[in-house]
């Protein structure tokens, strides 16, 4: 039986003042008599009251499901359970019985309706709910009306409890573990979402097997259920294996169903569970983010924040845990929190002054349940905002496939600088319950363009995406991560992988370094390939800004704008200009937000740059409109064939249009070599004011390895994998 834990008591126990009922019938607390109740807890109650009220004043609305995302019934089916979890909420803290009446009445109306209901008449391709499309979101509606009920239940009549618990709640999660056991044994947050739904249900009901089904999978073997999927969903650094955008999504069943967990099965410490994986997993989210945003890595939405409900609830549980300050910032950033007894104590502890700074940092994530599927690297650099994070972020996406929501991007990465993403990954294609777009599911170009390799920044080979696009068989594969390094002044991530093409070998490294005489950090991109046949190349830059000038020849496409390619993403591209670069040599600046970016770039051989732009062949404008630049190299394979681009990115000066002041528009750097010296890598800067520098890269990770090479006479040493050099200036 779950165990009747009062807000009040709960309140009591974690020392916040309890809240009482003053004589207006709304919720007062000690804060409130004396200097004030937390603001954040008083806001939230606020807004809770503005929307359960106005659910009331509409009254009981449970339409006959008929729409997909974004439709009428879907979205009065959500308004519905979060009235039922709020109102619920609302009743334990005010005492005020029309927010049980209220939740009552909905559930019985449940009660008339869930019996009669079977496929959902919208179903697409997955699997099929009842209240809503698709299972998921029929889980999702079980977690939040479960918690709703369980603040009313006990105060119900023996005839509308027994009403509700075997027409709506029992057949619910009936309907989660069996009738849809492929979905609930799942390891995918599909099935997180449906084990805490109907674990908490089990709890709340006293049903002993439900608990079991959903903590160890369908038949108790442990092989699925809500323990594997924190034993298989997430890697040892927390980082889980879908990207931020799905870790965001499922931490709020994660968490909430292991808050229930631990009140009523406290011997199976569940926040202990390997390593604290749970807690973990809730601080590695919020690191990946810059400025509150998620990097939008796999079958992302991109304006998905840390202001999302999910965490909200997630912030509040790990708080009452640990009693983190660094939490308590994160908070304030989004000013909201839940009515809990963890949300009260975040709000209490808020107003109080106890915040710190979450401490944003450089860091190698590891991907795969035992950390050895690739990694993400963050490397961060700069001055900090008043959050405390650091203006300039790099990521290197070394990491596995991602199953189902994974993108063909191995070796991938995003540059962030001055608030903004400069260098951009395009996230899904997909306009969430937007009911115009395709009823808010995926669009077809979500496969055409969003998950082909050409749409991200990294190599593309033979016009084709990695792995052929095959998903099932990409999930075999993984890049290695073969250094990472956070030191002061020079941070470098390299990755490798063989089986992104067959016969083809790639290396990427990235390195983020400080440079006397340049305004910001400098990024510089190694790439390497190498096959015994020959291939084409391509290596996209996914860019935001405007162009300013570019340095090469260009036929440009003025007249009609033709399409690079026929497949693979390539038919979405337009082609806006080319230039045929013999010495594999040029740069081309931008401006984005009042900030230039220069990227230059070398090749070790012939290149042809090719400018265009996203968005064709798309009879739907499904597609955003967004700038690339492809580098396009032939090469003839074997070890003289291999294929080498060495660029870097440089951001300088500044626009100011409301003072009509332009500073440093053009870049600061003359000129890029690239030199291969053995297995080594050595950049040649030459800045405009003559001083020169070399970034050198072994590519050995042995710190006290010692390495020296001869260019045009000069002597270039440095110890350990990477070094920046100072060289003698030119006159």
């Amino acid at each position: 039986m779950m165990r009747a834990l009062t807000f009040a008591s709960a309140l009591a126990l974690s020392g916040v003042p309890a809240i009482a009922l003053a004589a207006d019938g709304h919720a007062q607390t000690g804060h409130e008599a004396n200097d004030a109740h937390a603001p954040l807890f008083a806001s939230e109650m606020e807004l809770a009251r503005g929307f359960v009220d106005g659910m009331m004043a509409s009254g009981v609305v449970v339409p006959q499901p008929k729409d997909p995302g974004g439709g009428y019934t879907h979205e009065q089916h959500k308004r519905n359970f979060r009235a039922i979890y709020q109102g619920g909420q609302l009743f334990q803290i005010t005492g005020d019985e029309r927010y049980r009446d209220y939740v009552r009445d909905l559930l019985l109306e449940y009660a008339e309706l869930y019996p009669t209901l079977g496929e959902h008449p919208a179903k697409a391709n997955q699997y099929s709910g009842r209240i809503f499309w698709q299972v998921l979101n029929d889980a999702m509606w079980l977690v939040h009306a479960v918690q709703g009920y369980g603040n009313i239940r006990d105060t119900l009549s023996d005839a509308d409890r027994q009403t509700i618990d075997d027409q709506v709640f029992r057949p619910a999660a009936h309907f989660l573990s069996v009738e849809s056991v492929a979905t609930f044994d799942r390891i995918h947050n599909h099935a997180t979402w449906a084990t805490a739904g109907v674990g908490m249900t089990g709890y709340l009901l006293g049903d002993a097997d439900m608990v079991e089904r959903a903590l160890v999978g369908s038949d108790k073997s442990g092989e699925a259920g809500f323990i594997r999927q924190t034993e298989l969903l997430f890697s040892p650094d927390g980082y889980y294996t879908e990207g931020p955008y799905y870790q965001r999504f499922a931490l709020l069943p994660f968490l909430v169903f292991a808050n229930a967990i631990e009140r009523n099965d406290p011997q199976r410490a569940i926040f202990e569970h390997r390593d604290g994986i749970l807690l973990k997993a809730l601080r590695t989210t919020v690191q990946l983010s810059y400025r509150g945003y998620f990097f939008p890595f796999n079958d992302a939405i991109r304006d998905k924040s840390l202001r999302t409900a999910e965490l909200y609830e997630g912030v509040a549980i790990a708080y009452a845990q640990t009693r983190d300050p660094a939490l308590l910032s994160i908070a304030e950033f989004q000013g909201r929190t839940v009515l809990t007894p963890g949300g009260a104590m975040v709000a209490k502890d808020l107003a109080a002054g106890k915040a710190q700074p979450f401490p944003f940092r450089s860091l190698l994530l590891s991907d795969g349940p035992e950390g050895n599927q690739g990694a993400v690297a963050v490397l961060r650099q700069g001055k900090s905002n008043s959050e405390g994070e650091p203006a300039t972020v790099l990521i290197a996406k070394n990491s596995s496939q991602g199953m189902g929501h994974g993108h063909f991007d191995k070796l991938a990465w995003q540059l962030y600088d001055n608030g903004n993403e400069v260098v951009r990954d395009y996230g899904a294609a997909r306009f969430l319950n937007i009911e115009a777009k395709r009823g808010g599911r995926y669009l077809p170009e979500n496969t055409t363009w969003a998950k082909a390799s050409v749409a991200h920044n990294t190599l593309v080979v033979d016009e084709a995406s990695h792995f052929d696009g095959d998903g099932k068989y990409a999930d075999k594969f993984w890049p290695t991560q073969t250094y990472f390094s956070d030191a002061d002044g020079l941070q470098v991530s390299s990755g490798m992988i063989d089986s992104a093409y067959r016969g083809v070998s790639m290396k990427r490294t990235l390195l983020m370094a400080s440079i006397p005489g340049l305004e910001q950090p400098l990024v510089i991109d190694l790439v390497h390939a190498s096959s015994d046949a020959a291939h084409q190349y391509d290596l996209p830059l996914h860019y935001s800004g405007h162009i300013m000038e570019y340095d090469f020849d260009a036929q440009r496409s003025v007249a009609q704008r033709p399409v690079l390619g026929s497949a693979n993403g390539y038919q979405h591209i337009w082609v806006d200009a080319t230039g045929a670069l013999d010495d594999g040599k040029g740069a081309l600046t931008w401006i984005l937000d009042g900030r230039f970016y220069t990227y230059r770039f070398a090749a070790n051989g012939p290149v042809t740059a090719i400018l265009g732009e996203s968005g064709a062949n798309d009879p739907e404008f499904n597609l955003r409109r967004e700038p690339l630049l492809i580098l396009r190299a032939q090469r003839e394979g074997g070890h003289e064939g291999a294929v080498s681009f060495a660029s870097l990115i440089e951001a300088h000066g500044s626009y100011d249009g409301a003072a009509e002041q332009t500073l440093n528009s053009r870049s600061l750097v003359a000129d890029l070599t690239h030199t291969r010296v053995g297995a080594a890598d050595i950049v040649q800067l030459t800045l405009k004011s003559g001083q020169r520098y070399a970034v050198a890269v072994s590519h050995n990770p042995d710190p006290e390895a010692a390495y020296s090479a001869q260019l045009d006479g000069e002597t270039i040493s440095w110890n350990g994998y990477a070094g920046v050099i100072v060289l003698a200036a030119k006159e």
